[in-house]
């Protein structure tokens, strides 16, 4: 369930990245839908980033251990 969250996540961001730089060459710095592709993006990455800790510390993602 966590990865498909993580992964839905991803996808989210680059989705907003994305809009974001369709809205960069569209507005011209008329309008600031720029700005809250930007603040979408900065709260998805904070919420990636809490899944994976969330994810790390139940035990549901584990990392590989090179040797």
């Amino acid at each position: 369930m966590i990865k498909t969250l993580i992964i839905i996540n991803l996808v989210l961001i680059l989705a907003s990245l994305g809009s974001g730089m369709f809205f960069l060459a569209k507005d011209d710095g008329k309008g600031n839908r720029v700005v809250t592709s930007l603040t979408i993006r900065v709260a998805l990455s904070f919420t990636l980033i809490g899944l994976i800790l969330v994810g790390y510390f139940s035990g549901n993602l584990v990392p590989h251990q090179i040797q």
